[in-house]
């Protein structure tokens, strides 16, 4: 990427050379051209909230800045772009949506994300450390930034307005009223499951912003507990948990079961943990921001159980269950299983008998499929 600081190289993590997915886009570029051309001021605490990949701190590492993530895999990311670009360790101060903020704000840069929820908590959780002289800038591609989008800037920091749109990509500038009366942070958010769902029937999910379906219970994952694996699984993991009423769910059938909630949001993890938590499961379970089974060892897990995401940001794709699916098969011992759930039109049971030489449908309806592989030899 080219910037008013010369170029630098990025890369996606984990770094795969056949993928064609940039570890920047428009909005990116469009936002660095902007602090450049108008001199923005880049002193005292620079915060860059929902940088993607680290383009952003990568490109301003000689400011020093703070990163706020969501994503462990984008978190690593940065680290690899920064190693990259020769920057010094703890130049940039890496930091999860799940740390203190910093207690002043002089900069703040606000790539907005694809959850509103999760750009209303961090506002909030932000919006002590603002003062009156704050540079407030946020951006994103047209197609993400809504008038909600704006309302929630103005409603938490100020009057906010919006830049003309460059290369499908605008800018979103925001003037801090130290004055306003902000609203209570609704988050997290707790809920009580409807019945006809099993062992969690009734029970409390816990969910932090930016979770799927943080508001309620998705239609996949209500079918998914209606058609889970009896007890006796022993090692299990709920892959990609979100707010882990899967996992939860095997843990309060079988208070034997050992769980492992694994995802690569440390939101999610946060939601899994306090859901756990809320519902006194009396087992043992473990909780991993990571990336997917990475560090899991191999032959060590009895039961995955999966629901893949099929996009990463706006894009499309099937690479992130394709690498959930060869790591749950490293990581099961011979006989062990993955359980999936997805869309029948993804056509996850392909994937499986490619990588596992079979897949057995547990249960379908007109919109999803429940699926098992087991590990042979």
């Amino acid at each position: 990427m080219t910037t008013p600081w010369g170029e630098v190289e990025l890369t996606r993590f984990p770094e795969d050379p056949r993928d064609r997915l940039r570890a920047w886009d428009a909005s990116d570029a469009y936002l660095l051209r902007h602090l450049a051309e108008e001199e923005v001021p880049l002193t005292g605490t620079v915060v860059v909230v929902g940088d993607r990949w680290g383009a952003l701190v990568t490109a301003l590492a000689g400011h020093r800045p703070t990163q706020i993530t969501d994503s462990f895999l984008g978190q690593e990311a940065t680290r690899a772009n920064l190693a990259r670009a020769g920057v010094e360790p703890g130049a940039v101060r890496l930091l999860t949506t799940q740390d203190p903020p910093p207690e002043r704000v002089d900069v703040l840069l606000v790539r907005v994300p694809k959850s509103l929820a999760l750009l209303e908590d961090q506002l909030l959780r932000l919006a002590p450390a603002v003062h009156a002289d704050t540079v407030v800038i946020g951006t994103g591609m047209v197609k993400e930034i809504h008038t909600s989008t704006l309302r929630l800037f103005e409603r938490i920091l100020g009057p906010t307005r919006t830049s003309l749109a460059r290369q499908k990509a605008r800018l979103i500038f925001c003037t801090p009223d130290p004055a306003l009366e902000r609203p209570a942070n609704p988050w997290p958010y707790s809920y009580a499951l409807p019945d006809g769902l099993g062992a969690v029937s009734g029970r409390p999910v816990v969910n932090h912003a930016g979770v799927f379906c943080a508001d309620r219970l998705d239609i996949g994952t209500r079918f998914f507990l209606r058609h889970l694996p009896g007890p006796g699984a022993g090692r299990v993991v709920d892959l990609g948990c979100g707010n882990g009423v899967v996992g939860t769910a095997v843990a309060l059938a079988d208070p034997t079961a050992e769980v492992l909630f694994v995802d690569e949001s440390f939101q999610a993890v946060a939601s899994a943990e306090a859901t756990y938590k809320a519902n006194g499961v009396p087992g043992h379970a473990e909780f991993r921001v990571g990336d997917g089974l990475a560090g899991v060892a191999s032959g060590s897990v009895d039961l995955v159980l999966n629901n893949p995401p099929f996009h990463s940001h706006q894009a499309t794709t099937d690479t992130t269950a394709w690498r959930m699916f060869t790591g749950a098969k490293r990581a099961l011992r011979p006989g062990g299983e993955l359980w999936v759930i997805g869309n029948r039109h993804l056509g996850y049971h392909l994937k499986l008998k490619r990588l596992f030489g079979n897949s057995e449908t547990v249960a379908s309806d007109p919109k999803f499929v429940v699926l098992r592989a087991v590990k042979r030899g």
